[in-house]
Parts: C-alpha cells; sequence; structure tokens
C-alpha cells in the first residue's frame, strides 16, 4: 500500500547525517522534524529567519509566534538562533545547507522540478524555492507518484513553469524511492506491498528497474 505522509517523512529522516544543517519545505518535508534519529545532531533551518526548528508544539508549549515559512508553529530547540530573512536567504545562496526536503508537482527524467506554479490557479508565489534548489547540491523531493486522477507526476519533460532546471537527484514518493540520473528514474525501493508493476505502471518518465531493488522497512 502507499505511504502515508509521516511514512515518507521517516523514511526521508533516515538521510539525515550527524552534524547536518536541513531546510524542509512547505508540506510532507515539514514532518521530517518528528523523526530525527536518535544519536544524531541536526539543526532545522526555517528560510523565514530561524535555524535550530524542533518538534511540533503540543497545546502546552505552542507560541504563537513562533512559525516556519509555512506560518505553522513551531518550536526551537536548544541553541537555535533566529535572525532576518535576509541573513537566511545569505545562508541558503551561499551553499551552506547540507540537505534540502521539498514538495514538488512534477519532476522529470533530467531533473527538472516544478513546484510553484499551476496555470490559472491562485498561487502565492514561489517563496524560497527557487533560492533552495539553486543553492544545494543534495536534495530530496517529497510527493504523490500520481495526482488524484492518476496522472503520474514523474516525467519525460515537466509541463508546469519550473522551479529549477537540472538540480534534483533524488525522489520519494508514496511508492518509491528514486534516484535520476544519466536521463532516467533509477527505482532504488518500493514501498511495502507496493508491486514493481505498478510503479512502472505510473511513472510517465523513462524508468531503470535494477536487480537489487528492496522494499522500505517501517
Amino acid at each position: 500500500m502507499a505511504l502515508s505522509r509521516e511514512q515518507m517523512a521517516q523514511r526521508v529522516a533516515r538521510e539525515l547525517q550527524d552534524g547536518f544543517y536541513v531546510n524542509l519545505g512547505i508540506g510532507i518535508p515539514t514532518l521530517v522534524a518528528n523523526y530525527v534519529p536518535d544519536g544524531i545532531d541536526v539543526m532545522l533551518q526555517s528560510e523565514n529567519g530561524l535555524l535550530g526548528m524542533g518538534e511540533f508544539p503540543t497545546e502546552a508549549t505552542i507560541d504563537a509566534d513562533m512559525i516556519n515559512a509555512g506560518k505553522q508553529t513551531v518550536t526551537a530547540r536548544k541553541g537555535a538562533s533566529i535572525f532576518s530573512s535576509a541573513e537566511s536567504f545569505a545562508m541558503i545562496r551561499g551553499g551552506h545547507v547540507d540537505l534540502t526536503v521539498l514538495g514538488a508537482f512534477e519532476v522529470d527524467v533530467e531533473g527538472n522540478i516544478a513546484s510553484w506554479m499551476i496555470p490559472g490557479k491562485l498561487v502565492k508565489g514561489m517563496g524560497g524555492a527557487m533560492d533552495l534548489v539553486a543553492g544545494a547540491d543534495n536534495i530530496i523531493v517529497t510527493m504523490t507518484h500520481a495526482s488524484k486522477d492518476g496522472e503520474s507526476k514523474l516525467l519525460s519533460r515537466c509541463s508546469l513553469p519550473l522551479t529549477g532546471a537540472g538540480c534534483i537527484k533524488k525522489v520519494l514518493t508514496d511508492l518509491a524511492y528514486l534516484e535520476i540520473k544519466d536521463g532516467a528514474f533509477i527505482l532504488r525501493e518500493t514501498a511495502p506491498g507496493v508491486t514493481v508493476e505498478e510503479i512502472v505502471a505510473k511513472t510517465a518518465g523513462k524508468l531503470i528497474v535494477p536487480d537489487d531493488v528492496v522494499e522500505m522497512k517501517f
């Protein structure tokens, strides 16, 4: 069966390494803050000017003035720093973020990402996404494998306006974990109970299925 939002966040959290500075985008990526593995120390960064985000607050710990870039209330861990968004973007543009986790509408086999605009629909703007994809080498995209209508989001070429070109190397969907390399999606892991055949059927772009594909464990 397809992964839940929480399971997707858990799987992404396994990519965290001790000492990483990590930016979590709006949506599923924000949930990663709740699943940082024991024994490692990471600093979560939000482009509105917070370095050192903690887990989402409980009713007892909520502070309405402490928010992330998506205007969700968050907590600050010990050692956190609050600063201007200008300084935050200098950190991003300067290449000081070790891992970025973003949502997307589409990703294609060339590593292009479309994540900010659907023509004809009201959008609030690109936010920090363009800076994040330009300033980070290590990016993981999290999204559903297909739309509610069953249309693949893993394409030969993105149809929507791009956020960045040739910048995505890893994609985690609700069905699979894939790498992007040499003009193709390479299947690395399947979600529990999801068949390779289903992933093939729902992937519009070129897909390579190696012999060593494994099933995710939770």
